[in-house]
C-alpha cells in the first residue's frame, strides 16, 4: 500500500467513527513510524558490492571468517572446512549477491525453475574462501574497517545444523541486507550441518567456547573497529552469552568496545539465561536485544531434548528481564520452521539495521509495540 493510500485509508475509517478526528494525531505518528520503516529499508539496499574476477557480471559482498573446523583437501570452497574439531584458522570469503536479490532470501538453484548448477549472477553463491595467516586477517581487517565510513564490524556466529558454507552465504546476505559499511565476518564452529546431529553440536559449541572468546578479544583489539556488534543464532548463542559476560567481567576496556549484542531465537535454557547470565549483561549495561518467537519448531523441539524452555521462545515462557530489551517476533515470522526470521523477514532485517545504525532501544524504534508481561515491559513487530 503507497503512503496516500494508507493515509487516506486510516483517515476514512467510517462516517460512523465519531473519534476520527481525534485519533488523528494517532494515525500521523503511525505513518511517521512507516516512513521511518520505509527510509531504514532503503538504507538497506543501498550496501555496495563489489566485483570479482570470476566474471565481470557477478556481484557479492567479501566476508572476513574465522572457523575451529578442520580445513580438508576438497578445492571446492563450499567444502573445504568439515564437522571435526580443529585450532582456529582465518580468512576472508567472497559470495554473489544476484543483481535480483531479493532483501530476506538466499538465493538457490530451483528444481522448479530448471535450475541444476549453481550460478554467482542469479544465487548467492561461495565463490572462493582464501585462508590467510593470523596476522595478515587482522591486518586486512584492521585496513576493511580504516576504510570504511562507520568504523564498525559485525560478527556473525551460527546455530546448530549450519554448514560453513552457508555460514559465509548467511554473513553475506545479511550484511547486504543490512547495508552495513563496516567489516562482516562470521566465526564458524563445527556444526555437523545434519538435524541428527543435535547432541554433537552441543558438545562442540561449548568446546568452541574459548576459541570464540580468543577471537573476540583479537578483534576488539586488533580490527581497528570503533564498535563491534556480535550476532548470534540459535545454538551459537550459548558460547557467545558466556564469552561476552567473561569478557565484560574480565576487561572494562572490551566493554566499551563492544556494540550491540543480538541474540536471535537464542537455544539456551530460559531458566539458566535469567539466572546466570542476563544480570551479567545489566550490570555490565551491555546492549543486549533478544529476539523470539513462539512459532519456531527448532526451538520447540529443543525444549523436549533438553526438558526446559529456551529463551528464544515466545509466549507463556517469554523471556523478560532486566537489561535486555525482548522483541516477539511471532507476528513476522512465517516460515514453516520458523527458525531463521531473523535474516528472512523484511520487518527483523530492519530493526536490526536500526538498532546497528542508530544505537536506539527499543521504545525508539518504528514498528515496535509495547507490551507488559508479569514481568516487564517487552516488545512486539506492528
Amino acid at each position: 500500500m503507497f503512503l496516500g493510500d494508507y493515509l487516506e485509508h486510516q483517515l476514512s475509517i467510517g462516517p460512523h467513527d465519531v473519534t476520527r478526528q481525534s485519533n488523528f494525531s494517532i494515525v500521523v505518528a503511525r505513518v511517521a513510524r512507516r516512513i521511518a520503516v520505509v527510509v531504514v529499508a532503503l538504507h538497506m539496499t543501498a550496501c555496495q558490492v563489489v566485483p570479482t574476477n570470476v566474471q565481470d557480471d557477478v556481484r557479492g559482498v567479501r566476508v572476513f571468517f574465522a572457523t575451529d573446523r578442520t580445513m580438508q583437501a576438497n578445492v571446492h570452497p563450499g567444502e573445504r572446512f568439515g564437522t571435526d574439531r580443529s585450532d582456529v584458522k582465518y580468512g576472508t570469503c567472497f559470495v554473489s549477491i544476484p543483481r535480483r536479490h531479493k532483501i530476506g532470501a538466499l538465493e538457490s538453484p530451483s528444481l522448479l525453475r530448471f535450475e541444476f548448477n549453481e550460478d554467482p549472477t542469479q544465487h548467492v553463491v561461495l565463490v572462493n574462501a582464501v585462508v590467510r595467516s593470523k596476522d595478515a586477517f587482522f591486518s586486512e581487517l584492521s585496513n576493511h574497517v580504516r576504510n570504511s565510513s562507520t568504523k564498525q564490524a559485525f560478527v556473525f556466529i551460527h546455530g546448530y545444523n549450519v554448514s560453513f558454507e552457508d555460514a559465509a552465504r548467511r554473513t553475506a546476505q545479511m550484511s547486504y541486507d543490512l547495508g552495513f559499511d563496516g567489516a562482516p565476518v562470521f566465526y564458524s564452529w563445527p556444526s555437523q550441518a545434519t538435524v541428527k546431529g543435535y547432541t554433537i553440536d552441543e558438545s562442540n559449541i561449548a568446546w568452541s567456547e574459548t576459541n570464540l572468546k580468543g577471537f573476540f578479544t583479537d578483534v576488539l583489539a586488533r580490527s581497528d573497529a570503533q564498535r563491534v556488534h556480535i550476532v548470534a543464532h540459535s545454538m551459537g548463542s550459548r558460547a557467545v552469552t558466556r564469552a561476552v559476560a567473561s569478557l565484560i567481567t574480565e576487561s572494562p576496556d572490551a566493554k566499551a568496545r563492544i556494540g550491540e549484542l543480538i541474540l536471535t531465537a537464542p537455544d539456551i535454557d530460559a531458566d539458566i539465561f535469567k539466572r546466570d547470565i542476563a544480570p551479567v549483561f545489566a550490570e555490565a549495561q551491555q546492549s543486549t536485544t533478544l529476539y523470539s518467537s513462539s512459532e519456531d519448531i527448532a526451538l520447540i523441539a529443543s525444549q523436549e531434548i533438553n526438558g526446559y524452555p529456551r529463551a528464544g521462545d515466545a509466549g507463556d515462557g517469554l523471556v523478560v528481564v532486566p537489561g535486555v530489551e525482548t522483541i516477539d517476533a511471532t507476528n513476522v515470522d512465517t516460515s514453516f520452521y520458523g527458525h531463521s526470521y531473523f535474516a528472512e523477514t523484511h520487518s527483523v532485517l530492519s530493526d536490526i539495521a536500526q538498532l546497528i545504525q542508530t544505537g536506539e532501544g527499543a521504545a525508539q524504534r518504528p514498528g515496535l509495540l509495547s507490551l507488559r508481561s508479569p514481568n516487564g515491559i517487552y516488545w512486539a513487530f506492528e
